[in-house]
Protein backbone atom coordinates (compact mmCIF):
# COMPACT_ATOMS: atom_id res chain seq x y z
CA UNK A 1 0.00 0.00 0.00
CA UNK A 2 1.03 3.58 -0.78
CA UNK A 3 1.14 5.78 2.23
CA UNK A 4 0.73 9.53 1.17
CA UNK A 5 1.07 12.15 3.74
CA UNK A 6 -0.48 15.55 2.94
CA UNK A 7 1.83 18.67 2.53
CA UNK A 8 1.71 20.91 5.44
CA UNK A 9 1.13 24.47 5.04
CA UNK A 10 4.73 26.03 5.30
CA UNK A 11 5.68 23.46 2.89
CA UNK A 12 2.73 23.66 0.61
CA UNK A 13 3.16 27.66 -0.64
CA UNK A 14 6.73 26.14 -1.37
CA UNK A 15 6.46 23.38 -3.46
CA UNK A 16 6.55 22.40 -7.21
CA UNK A 17 4.55 21.47 -9.49
CA UNK A 18 6.59 18.14 -10.24
CA UNK A 19 6.57 17.88 -6.06
CA UNK A 20 2.50 18.35 -5.90
CA UNK A 21 2.16 16.07 -8.42
CA UNK A 22 4.27 13.40 -6.53
CA UNK A 23 2.70 14.42 -3.45
CA UNK A 24 -1.00 14.08 -4.56
CA UNK A 25 -1.47 12.69 -7.98
CA UNK A 26 -2.75 9.14 -7.96
CA UNK A 27 -1.72 6.94 -11.04
CA UNK A 28 -1.22 3.34 -9.70
CA UNK A 29 -4.96 2.71 -9.86
CA UNK A 30 -6.72 0.45 -12.44
CA UNK A 31 -3.89 -2.46 -13.13
CA UNK A 32 -4.89 -5.42 -14.83
CA UNK A 33 -4.56 -8.41 -12.61
CA UNK A 34 -3.39 -6.16 -9.57
CA UNK A 35 -5.43 -4.74 -6.08
CA UNK A 36 -4.05 -1.03 -5.67
CA UNK A 37 -4.58 0.53 -2.65
CA UNK A 38 -2.86 4.69 -1.54
CA UNK A 39 -3.51 5.75 2.31
CA UNK A 40 -3.94 9.44 3.21
CA UNK A 41 -3.10 10.71 6.64
CA UNK A 42 -6.32 13.61 6.06
CA UNK A 43 -9.19 11.30 7.67
CA UNK A 44 -7.07 8.10 7.39
CA UNK A 45 -8.24 7.63 3.88
CA UNK A 46 -7.89 4.65 1.17
CA UNK A 47 -8.64 4.89 -1.93
CA UNK A 48 -7.43 1.84 -4.22
CA UNK A 49 -8.71 0.04 -7.38
CA UNK A 50 -9.35 -3.98 -7.84
CA UNK A 51 -8.91 -5.66 -11.52
CA UNK A 52 -9.39 -9.19 -11.46
CA UNK A 53 -8.43 -11.00 -14.63
CA UNK A 54 -7.36 -15.15 -14.44
CA UNK A 55 -7.51 -15.28 -10.98
CA UNK A 56 -9.92 -13.97 -7.52
CA UNK A 57 -8.07 -11.05 -6.24
CA UNK A 58 -8.21 -11.18 -2.34
CA UNK A 59 -8.75 -8.32 0.21
CA UNK A 60 -6.65 -9.13 3.23
CA UNK A 61 -4.99 -7.16 6.52
CA UNK A 62 -2.46 -4.77 5.85
CA UNK A 63 0.57 -4.08 7.59
CA UNK A 64 0.24 -0.27 8.18
CA UNK A 65 -2.87 -1.14 9.42
CA UNK A 66 -2.24 -3.25 12.53
CA UNK A 67 -5.40 -5.37 11.98
CA UNK A 68 -6.10 -9.03 11.02
CA UNK A 69 -8.18 -8.28 8.26
CA UNK A 70 -9.25 -5.32 6.27
CA UNK A 71 -12.65 -4.52 7.55
CA UNK A 72 -11.85 -5.34 11.13
CA UNK A 73 -11.97 -1.44 12.11
CA UNK A 74 -12.67 0.03 8.82
CA UNK A 75 -16.05 0.41 5.98
CA UNK A 76 -15.50 -0.23 2.05
CA UNK A 77 -17.25 1.28 -0.56
CA UNK A 78 -17.21 -0.22 -3.89
CA UNK A 79 -17.80 0.33 -7.68
CA UNK A 80 -17.60 -1.51 -10.49
CA UNK A 81 -16.66 0.83 -13.26
CA UNK A 82 -16.24 -1.66 -15.87
CA UNK A 83 -17.61 -5.68 -16.81
CA UNK A 84 -19.88 -7.91 -14.93
CA UNK A 85 -17.89 -8.95 -11.70
CA UNK A 86 -18.39 -10.38 -8.29
CA UNK A 87 -17.29 -9.57 -4.62
CA UNK A 88 -17.73 -12.44 -2.58
CA UNK A 89 -17.83 -10.99 1.55
CA UNK A 90 -17.82 -13.98 4.24
CA UNK A 91 -18.87 -16.39 1.87
CA UNK A 92 -21.66 -14.33 0.18
CA UNK A 93 -21.31 -13.36 -3.38
CA UNK A 94 -22.35 -10.23 -4.37
CA UNK A 95 -22.49 -9.53 -8.47
CA UNK A 96 -22.01 -6.18 -9.51
CA UNK A 97 -22.43 -5.22 -13.05
CA UNK A 98 -21.40 -2.39 -14.57
CA UNK A 99 -22.15 1.15 -12.21
CA UNK A 100 -23.64 -0.97 -9.31
CA UNK A 101 -22.40 -0.22 -5.75
CA UNK A 102 -21.29 -2.76 -2.65
CA UNK A 103 -20.79 -1.14 0.61
CA UNK A 104 -18.98 -3.45 3.15
CA UNK A 105 -19.37 -2.76 6.90
CA UNK A 106 -17.24 -3.18 9.35
CA UNK A 107 -16.07 -6.74 10.74
CA UNK A 108 -16.61 -8.25 7.52
CA UNK A 109 -13.58 -10.49 6.99
CA UNK A 110 -12.95 -12.35 3.76
CA UNK A 111 -13.59 -10.02 0.93
CA UNK A 112 -12.30 -11.12 -2.47
CA UNK A 113 -13.14 -9.82 -6.04
CA UNK A 114 -13.62 -11.36 -9.40
CA UNK A 115 -14.58 -10.68 -13.22
CA UNK A 116 -17.07 -12.60 -15.02
CA UNK A 117 -15.00 -12.84 -17.57
CA UNK A 118 -10.59 -11.93 -16.81
CA UNK A 119 -10.61 -10.67 -20.57
CA UNK A 120 -13.34 -8.05 -20.26
CA UNK A 121 -12.52 -7.78 -16.78
CA UNK A 122 -14.56 -6.18 -13.95
CA UNK A 123 -12.63 -2.19 -12.63
CA UNK A 124 -13.68 -1.83 -8.85
CA UNK A 125 -13.25 1.32 -7.36
CA UNK A 126 -12.31 1.02 -3.43
CA UNK A 127 -12.76 3.87 -0.82
CA UNK A 128 -12.66 2.66 2.98
CA UNK A 129 -12.53 4.92 6.22
CA UNK A 130 -12.38 4.07 9.92
CA UNK A 131 -15.60 2.39 10.98
CA UNK A 132 -17.03 3.20 14.54
CA UNK A 133 -20.22 1.27 13.59
CA UNK A 134 -20.66 -2.21 12.09
CA UNK A 135 -23.67 -1.76 9.02
CA UNK A 136 -24.56 -4.66 7.16
CA UNK A 137 -23.49 -5.06 3.82
CA UNK A 138 -25.58 -3.86 1.08
CA UNK A 139 -25.69 -4.01 -2.50
CA UNK A 140 -27.14 -1.39 -4.96
CA UNK A 141 -27.46 -0.91 -8.87
CA UNK A 142 -27.70 2.10 -11.02
CA UNK A 143 -31.50 2.29 -10.88
CA UNK A 144 -31.47 2.40 -6.75
CA UNK A 145 -29.39 5.84 -6.77
CA UNK A 146 -30.59 8.84 -6.19
CA UNK A 147 -30.23 11.17 -9.12
CA UNK A 148 -29.50 14.73 -8.31
CA UNK A 149 -28.93 17.57 -11.06
CA UNK A 150 -26.20 20.40 -10.28
CA UNK A 151 -25.21 23.13 -12.15
CA UNK A 152 -26.05 24.83 -15.29
CA UNK A 153 -24.89 24.92 -19.14
CA UNK A 154 -24.61 28.93 -18.68
CA UNK A 155 -21.52 28.05 -15.88
CA UNK A 156 -20.15 25.17 -17.19
CA UNK A 157 -20.49 22.77 -14.97
CA UNK A 158 -23.90 21.30 -15.67
CA UNK A 159 -23.66 17.56 -14.17
CA UNK A 160 -25.52 14.73 -12.50
CA UNK A 161 -24.08 13.14 -9.00
CA UNK A 162 -25.83 9.59 -8.86
CA UNK A 163 -25.67 8.69 -5.06
CA UNK A 164 -25.44 5.24 -3.59
CA UNK A 165 -23.43 5.82 0.12
CA UNK A 166 -24.72 8.74 1.71
CA UNK A 167 -27.18 9.49 4.98
CA UNK A 168 -30.66 9.13 2.59
CA UNK A 169 -29.14 5.47 0.97
CA UNK A 170 -27.25 2.73 1.98
CA UNK A 171 -26.27 4.20 5.62
CA UNK A 172 -22.55 4.46 6.69
CA UNK A 173 -20.16 5.68 9.51
CA UNK A 174 -18.48 7.95 6.80
CA UNK A 175 -18.72 6.89 3.50
CA UNK A 176 -20.41 8.58 0.76
CA UNK A 177 -20.36 7.14 -2.83
CA UNK A 178 -21.40 7.94 -6.28
CA UNK A 179 -20.43 8.53 -9.52
CA UNK A 180 -20.89 12.18 -12.07
CA UNK A 181 -21.35 11.54 -15.50
CA UNK A 182 -20.87 14.92 -17.48
CA UNK A 183 -21.85 12.97 -20.68
CA UNK A 184 -22.92 10.02 -20.93
CA UNK A 185 -19.89 6.82 -20.27
CA UNK A 186 -17.35 10.06 -19.87
CA UNK A 187 -16.25 10.94 -16.38
CA UNK A 188 -16.67 9.01 -13.35
CA UNK A 189 -15.49 9.84 -9.94
CA UNK A 190 -16.88 9.92 -5.97
CA UNK A 191 -18.39 12.15 -3.64
CA UNK A 192 -16.22 13.58 -1.38
CA UNK A 193 -17.17 12.21 2.33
Amino acid sequence: MDIRYVADPVRYPRMTTAEIRENMLVESLFQPGRLEMVYCDVDRAIVGSVVPTDKPLELSGVEQLRCDYFCQRRELGVLNLGEPGVVTVDGTDYELDTLDCLYIGMGSKAISFSSKDGKQPAVFYLISFPAHQAFPTTKASRKDSQPVHLGSREQANERTIYKYIHPDGIKSCQLCLGFTELEPGCVWNTMPP
